[in-house]
């Protein structure tokens, strides 16, 4: 049973589909120190499978890592290996309290305005 050309047409665009759909994330095995914006002070820290999310005192959410589900929460499925802040939260006014990640969700307590801490 031979294949014909049209099933190696088919293979190819199957393999350069994958290609074009996967994005490279650098994974450290070992501790490393990141560079946040200056002047931010980490309050509370989670690591889910392959993401990152911190929480500032001042409230802000700062995602990095896989992102493919929308764990990073920038309305997206982009991955990153560098933190951008969840500019979400800035938008409604929210603050963040807490985080905690899944393998592939992120879940944060958040403070509506006027709120007391």
């Amino acid at each position: 049973a031979g294949s014909s050309p049209g099933d190696a047409e088919l293979t190819r665009h199957q393999e350069q589909s994958a290609t074009e759909d996967t994005a490279f994330i650098s994974i450290q095995a070992f501790p490393a120190l990141l560079d946040l914006p200056q002047d931010l002070e980490v309050s509370k820290v989670s690591c889910g499978s392959r993401h990152t999310a911190v929480v500032t005192r001042g409230g802000e959410l700062y995602t990095w890592g896989w992102g493919k589900y929308g764990q990073l929460g920038h309305g997206d499925s982009a991955s990153s290996d560098q933190p951008h802040r969840v500019e979400y939260l800035v938008a409604e006014g929210l603050q963040a309290e807490e985080v905690v990640c899944g393998p592939w969700t992120t879940y944060i307590c958040v403070l509506e305005p006027g709120e007391a801490q």
